[in-house]
């Protein structure tokens, strides 16, 4: 039987996400990004699309490496301006039943106590259907302007997101008990505080000793979304994550990644088919390939050269206006996104940066297809079948176009080769994805602070055990 596959859309709350320049297409609508429309118009067409929900990224802070500025950045539009992704759940669960909504949002620049606030309120408004993409940021330009000196380095990040979701997880999950609010009208009780617990966390990067501010939500932390692709992102995407987005430029290069992160999932006690990896493309869809073949080379004809490099730079900490265009990309350490470099370096293909600026100018980081309906079905079924992935993060060239294509050419033929929803289930995000509880499983590590007095007791029970070994030196 054939793979089933899965589509997420790929947005964000600003105006140029992935293709660089193409807001100026005349059928281009991200500049309406900044109104309420735009966004639940686009949530009517992917749920008719049976989309698994709509992922919107977000960055802190601009892209200046390229030629030492950010004058290219904010003359293209290259993610500025950007709102906030947290505020689009609301909007978006109102005018749809099923859809999931996955919000980026760094451990770097926020507290995890206001956080979990944020997240549990989006999960309640939502009924369930709120995802959390974590990431850890990689532009200097956002730690600066909050008055840090700089990122930390790229591993210490992780570090700092695995404390960060220890917080959210004893927040969300442990500080109040099932049941703790009973609306007792005759008694005046509203919540028992007897099952209302302080969280007492004490830790290298965190102190946050109290309760937290919301009674539990349908899923009590929500569905968790991860990009991580260096080696600390794999293996904390591994631990935590239930969908993991990656943006692998070849089948081999994917295959090796979803091969690696189950088994780094498996390791760690979970089950690896419970955890669904989406690569990152962009489809130009339409009745056939040559009218296809034509949309494409209409927008890569608006496509900015600039634009692209200025990504490029700031994703990989490379500035690409040093190197001539036929200099070939050669791998240098940086601070940034890490898993780019290797990919671009790892002897598949020499790029040189003009042939990486304009394949980045229509997809970004992701990989474009052109074709019919049936071309682009094969392409997908092939890559499935080849590499173990369990669906796509659908970008767009041109937006809504791109999604409505998607939604009127291609959903109808996939679902004709049997290997496309026609139906969501019902329930929460989790629910709808895996088909089991709405909260996170007992195997994640979420699921050890449930009982949170019990792991409170056990952590001082440790503490005394080691204050009593003898120490050697």
């Amino acid at each position: 039987m054939s793979r089933q596959i899965r589509f997420n859309a790929f947005d964000m709350n600003c105006v140029g996400h992935q293709s660089p320049g193409l807001w100026a297409h005349p059928r281009d609508n991200s500049w309406r990004y900044k109104d309420i429309e735009y966004w639940t118009e686009l949530a009517v067409t992917l749920e008719r699309g049976f989309f698994d929900g709509i992922f919107i990224a977000d960055v802190i802070g601009y892209y200046d490496v390229y030629k030492g500025s950010n004058y290219h950045a904010i003359q293209q539009a290259a993610q500025i301006p950007v709102n906030d992704p947290l505020q689009l759940a609301a909007p978006i669960a109102f005018v749809t039943k099923h859809l999931g909504i996955g919000i980026t949002a760094s451990t770097s620049f926020e507290h995890p106590y206001t956080f979990a606030r944020r997240l549990s309120t989006a999960d309640h408004l939502t009924r369930g259907r709120v995802g959390w993409n974590i990431v850890t940021s990689y532009l200097e330009s956002g730690a600066r302007n909050i008055g840090q000196d700089g990122l930390p380095q790229h591993d210490t990040r992780y570090e700092v997101a695995g404390e960060y979701v220890e917080v959210i997880y004893k927040l969300l999950e442990g500080s109040w008990e099932d049941g703790a609010v009973v609306r007792d009208r005759e008694k005046r009780i509203f919540t028992n505080p007897e099952k209302v617990h302080e969280i007492a966390h004490k830790g290298r990067f965190f102190d946050v000793p109290g309760y937290h501010l919301c009674e539990p939500s349908p899923q009590r932390t929500p569905l968790l979304y991860q990009a991580g692709a260096s080696g600390a992102g794999k293996k904390f995407a591994a631990e935590h994550a239930e969908c993991v987005f990656v943006a692998a430029p070849t089948k081999s290069i994917l295959k090796a990644y979803v091969s690696d992160i189950r088994r780094q999932a498996a390791a760690a006690g979970r089950d690896p088919r419970k955890l669904l990896v989406y690569n990152l493309v962009t489809l130009i869809v339409d009745e056939t390939d040559a009218k296809a073949e034509a949309l494409f080379r209409d927008y890569q004809s608006y496509a900015s050269y600039d634009g692209s490099l200025v990504f490029m730079s700031g994703w990989s900490g490379i500035d690409f206006s040093k190197y001539t265009p036929n200099d070939l990309v050669e791998k240098v350490e940086t601070n940034a996104i890490i898993s780019l470099v290797e990919n671009l370096t790892n002897g598949e293909k020499a790029w040189t940066i003009e042939e990486l600026a304009r394949w980045g100018g229509v997809g970004g980081l992701g990989l474009a297809f052109a074709g019919s309906a049936e071309t682009i079905a094969d392409i997908l079924q092939e890559w499935v079948e080849e590499t173990d992935v369990d669906g796509f993060n659908l970008a767009y060239a041109v937006t809504p176009e791109s999604f409505e294509k998607v939604v009127h050419y291609l959903v109808p033929e996939l679902q004709k080769r049997g290997v496309y929803q026609t139906a969501y289930r019902e329930g929460t995000l989790r629910e709808k994805l895996f088909g089991d509880g709405p909260t996170l499983p007992a195997n994640h590590p979420a699921a050890q602070y449930r009982n949170i007095e019990a792991y409170k007791q056990r952590q001082s029970a440790h503490t005394q055990d080691h204050l009593r070994t003898p120490q050697t030196v």
